[in-house]
């Protein structure tokens, strides 16, 4: 069960030719470009979580429909063995590090109906400290598990080490990095309402 970069591009394209919308209806509705929304299906761009929120709604789906393998009713479970075998997710938002410092390993792309996005992330330093805020509906928790992390948070910046924890409202604009020349390891979850 491997989700790779690839598979989110098509599966938004085919939900949006099912709903027989076109991509200028898409961009209208999820306040986007024509070309962004082109580069995604052709999984030229994957982009940060924002954008992705957008086009879940104008495609009216949640967020996971285009992480999901397969859709369990019950409990899900992840093993720690099956987690690190598994691809990782890369997001982007166009910024200069694209986002390509984190590595995303999705903990329940089965469970059907969720409203929760929980994720492990590891973070490896950035080579640049330049980076570009986004906001998208929802709120997160992260918990730091290994390492130090930094969230530029509206006009705050927040440092947690080890052991932290922080809850905010994502709507406010944000980026997540880790603190000069750091690695770390997070415990994400993301809610977002649908």
């Amino acid at each position: 069960m491997t989700i790779n970069n690839t598979i989110i591009g098509s599966k938004i394209k085919g939900i949006r030719e099912t709903k027989n919308l076109s991509i200028e209806e898409i961009a209208e509705r999820s306040g986007l470009s024509a070309e962004q929304i082109i580069s995604i299906e052709n999984d030229q761009n994957l982009p940060s979580l924002g954008p992705l929120i957008k086009i879940a709604r104008a495609l009216g789906v949640r967020l996971g429909t285009f992480l999901d393998d397969s859709d369990a009713l019950g409990p899900v479970v992840t093993r720690a063995a099956d987690r690190e075998r598994k691809t990782s997710i890369s997001f982007s938002n166009g910024a200069t590090d694209a986002r390509r410092h984190m590595e995303y390993h999705p903990l329940a792309q089965q469970k059907a109906g969720r409203h929760m996005e929980p994720f492990i992330i590891d973070i490896n330093p950035a080579e640049a400290p330049d980076y570009q805020l986004s906001a998208h509906e929802g709120e997160e928790f992260i918990y730091v598990m290994e390492g130090e992390i930094e969230l530029a948070y509206g006009k705050d910046t927040y440092h947690l080490a080890e052991g932290d924890t922080i809850y905010y409202d994502s709507i406010v604009k944000h980026h997540l990095h880790g603190a000069a020349g750091k690695q770390a390891k997070i415990l994400a979850l993301i809610y977002i309402p649908f």
